[in-house]
């Protein structure tokens, strides 16, 4: 595991700690998800957070300009500590990180669903259902569009990879095979 993985994780925890003790976990797993997605959403927003030439404390005044009012303090603190000390590319690990955290206190699972096309709702809770019933939690869904899948779907929750895929039925039955002819 990478020392940027770790210190986002580390993060995570702690902005956990302190939205759980407001009693707004939800709120700033939004709001993270949010700043992420902002941060995701254009080249120059990328290349003006990673510029060395950029004081950070110029970086920190446009950005709370433009956070101001819309975010909890303890997600504008965080935001603040991860532009200080240049960070920011911490944010999509760190919210994965809280992401997690918040699930597994609330005894939820993330699962990341990889499908040629987008699940309906009747399918997604079809997923919930058999995996909840699997790993012994609530599952919630993150619908992924692999187009290099042939059918089927894999699932991932935390480490472990649920491969229904075509390719996957084929190189077991593969492996079958081989071992039957030895």
């Amino acid at each position: 595991m990478s020392r940027g993985i770790v210190a986002a994780k580390r993060y995570a925890k702690a902005l956990y700690e302190i939205a759980a003790q407001e009693g707004r976990t939800l709120e700033v797993e939004n709001e993270l998800k949010a700043l992420a997605s902002s941060f995701k959403a254009g080249d120059e927003v990328e290349r003006f957070i990673a510029s060395p030439n950029i004081s950070s404390e110029t970086k920190w005044e446009l950005i709370s300009r433009a956070i101001e009012g819309k975010l909890s303090k303890p997600v504008v603190s965080l935001m603040k500590l991860l532009v200080e000390r240049g960070r920011t590319e911490l944010l999509p690990e760190l919210l994965e990180g809280y992401i997690q955290i918040s699930g597994e206190a609330l005894g939820m699972a993330n699962a990341t669903v990889y499908t040629t096309y987008p699940l309906n709702e009747e399918e997604k809770r079809q997923v919930e259902a058999e995996f909840g019933q699997l790993v012994n939690k609530k599952i919630r869904i993150d619908n992924v569009i692999d187009k290099d899948l042939l059918g089927g779907m894999k699932v991932r929750i935390g480490d472990t990879l649920y491969d229904g895929s075509l390719a996957g039925k084929l190189e077991r039955l593969e492996k079958s095979f081989r071992r039957q002819a030895l």
